[in-house]
């Protein structure tokens, strides 16, 4: 098992960014945690870290053996789990990347009935509206929303979204309301910007049966979802937000739809995992529990719920006119 520790200590570090942080999560020294990498590199004969003083960095030989490392050491511990007879009950530390709007509002109640029945569980739970890598992260289990590109993940549709145009009745009475797309020109954007490409994310409809893209000039740009949503609210200009999002406003009277008969397609909340390995039983019942939990969710009455305007936008680009993604 000489050789299998040596392998922890290489994706430790490479996780961690570092020898003094993997053995701190290992329970070692640095100079052993070092020393084992060190043994590794000679025995695979490759350089696996570019090494600084302040940090270890992956090299192409060393982010192709983490990836497949990351497997093969979930299925070990897996393994493990079922030869002590603990298989049946969840035990170990499940990771779990959520946007951050939707996983706040829907997924962490789930997370923390889960947690309550299973004792032996621990959660890593990562809230972020940017799209990570989940093999090289080691994450478990994820949502995304939008089209998946990936081919490396397994997806379990669980949920949708949809789009709304939305205005504040201050602001429509002073400048009136849109009609018809063309219409729009003439009125003040906000619109959203992506985290992770820095983009402006497209206003999307549906016309005539096919799908429309446009791509706006902004009068006010916004970054976050909540903050979206309250500079439409409060007259800033016209701006499209995820339905639930906007559902408690317009509710209230402080928002109003436009163009309801021109909603774009809603798009797919999913589980996402990655392929080619076996499910730890911890990820196995967090499926189970989101999968029904969601789904109730979906089948129950709209609720002011808001999931991610970032993962929502990471839907294949419609074939319309305007600028694409």
């Amino acid at each position: 098992m000489q050789g299998l520790q040596q392998f922890i200590a290489f994706a430790e570090t490479a996780k961690q960014g570092g020898f003094a942080a993997a053995a701190r999560q290992l329970g070692m020294s640095p100079s052993t945690t070092a020393k084992a990498v060190a043994r590794l590199e000679a025995a695979l004969g490759v350089k696996l870290f570019h090494r600084t003083t302040r940090q270890v960095t992956l090299t192409p030989d060393g982010e192709r053996l983490f990836q497949r490392c990351q497997r093969v050491l979930a299925e070990v511990e897996d393994l493990q789990a079922e030869a002590s007879g603990t298989r049946a009950e969840p035990q170990g530390t499940l990771r779990i990347n959520l946007p951050v709007f939707y996983g706040r509002r829907f997924v962490l109640p789930l997370l923390a009935d889960l947690a309550r029945q299973h004792p032996g569980l621990k959660l890593d739970i990562s809230l972020t509206d940017t799209k990570v890598d989940l093999i090289r992260e080691g994450i478990d289990l994820a949502v995304r929303i939008g089209f998946m590109s990936d081919s490396t993940l397994v997806a379990r549709r669980v949920d949708t979204q949809g789009l709304l145009l939305c205005a504040s009745p201050a602001y429509l009475a002073a400048h009136g309301t849109p009609r018809r797309l063309e219409e729009l020109a003439a009125h003040a954007a906000v619109v959203f910007r992506l985290p992770t490409s820095g983009r402006d994310r497209p206003w999307q409809f549906r016309q005539a049966g096919a799908p429309v893209q446009l791509s706006p000039t902004p009068a006010t740009r916004v970054n976050e979802t909540e903050g979206l949503l309250d500079a439409v609210r409060l007259g800033l200009g016209v701006g499209q937000m995820p339905d639930l999002l906007a559902q408690d406003a317009l509710d209230r009277g402080e928002l109003v739809e436009l163009l309801p008969t021109l909603r774009p397609e809603p798009m797919a909340i999913q589980l996402v995992y990655p392929s080619g390995r076996l499910l730890p039983s911890r990820v196995r019942v967090a499926l189970d529990c989101l999968s029904q939990g969601l789904r109730q969710r979906q089948a129950g009455p709209a609720q002011a719920l808001g999931p991610s305007m970032t993962s929502a936008a990471e839907r294949k680009p419609s074939t319309a006119a305007g600028t694409p993604q």
